[in-house]
């Protein structure tokens, strides 16, 4: 059977094309189209290493077995849908549009937290940033974030969107606001959003430094989108 794979940021930039296909043994499984890969596109092999596929936009394991109808991505690490309470979009973010997504007559305590794009990163001036995104399969990761924060903190309303493109210093790269009853709750609501959303929602950015560039994804390690969140860290 023949697969087609999509790519994204930097193994894009590194194939010179958005997607890719395969030949594969009937009842191949993830591993194998892994090991596929690595032999028909030399280029990529060394970043393989270090990517997640999916498989109709879930994460999945290295034994799951593939069809050629199957919706296949190849995912390197990470740093709109009908609900508009989570989008990713080419347009400007507002936080007052999430607070106003969110604001409910249960809620006592409304809390967002707005990333912008910075000027130095440990003594590297940033002349803008790039984002990119499997976008339906962000949107979808976005709402379960979403629902592992209702299941944790009953009653909580969560909205989140981030812009792709390329952004200037200053600019607003992503917005996660969420509402709850008590101010507790908010705070650590909010947090948990952004730390998993920053975990398994498929978004990565280009750095464009002054004197080069570099795709960046996760920040907090080895990046494994299948694990638990954990406060403090993984």
């Amino acid at each position: 059977m023949t697969v087609t794979i999509l790519l994204f940021a930097g193994l894009a930039e590194r194939a010179n094309e958005r997607e890719i296909q395969i030949t594969l043994p009937d009842q191949a499984t993830v591993r194998d189209l892994l090991d596929a890969v690595a032999t028909q596109h030399a280029a990529l092999a060394p970043l393989l290493g270090s990517c997640f596929v999916s498989v109709n936009q879930e994460y999945a394991a290295p034994d799951r077995a593939l069809l050629q109808e199957d919706e296949i991505a190849l995912l390197p690490p990470v740093s709109g849908g009908e609900d508009p309470r989570f989008a990713i979009t080419e347009e400007p973010l507002s936080a007052d549009k999430l607070v106003q997504l969110v604001s409910n007559p249960h809620a006592g305590a409304i809390l967002t937290f707005v990333g912008t794009v910075r000027e130095f990163t440990k003594g590297q001036r940033t002349v803008y940033l790039s984002y990119e995104a499997y976008a339906p399969m962000a949107v979808k990761k976005m709402k379960q974030v979403a629902a592992e924060i209702e299941e944790r903190w009953p009653g909580t309303q969560v909205a989140m969107q981030h812009r792709v493109g390329n952004l200037q210093v200053e600019e607003i790269a992503v917005v996660v606001a969420v509402a709850t009853a008590h101010r507790n709750e908010s705070f650590e609501a909010g947090r948990y959003a952004i730390e998993r959303l920053k975990q398994i929602v498929p978004i990565w950015k280009k750095e464009m430094w002054e004197d080069g560039s570099e795709w960046k994804g996760h920040q907090q390690g080895p990046w494994d989108p299948i694990s638990k969140y954990e406060e403090g860290g993984q």
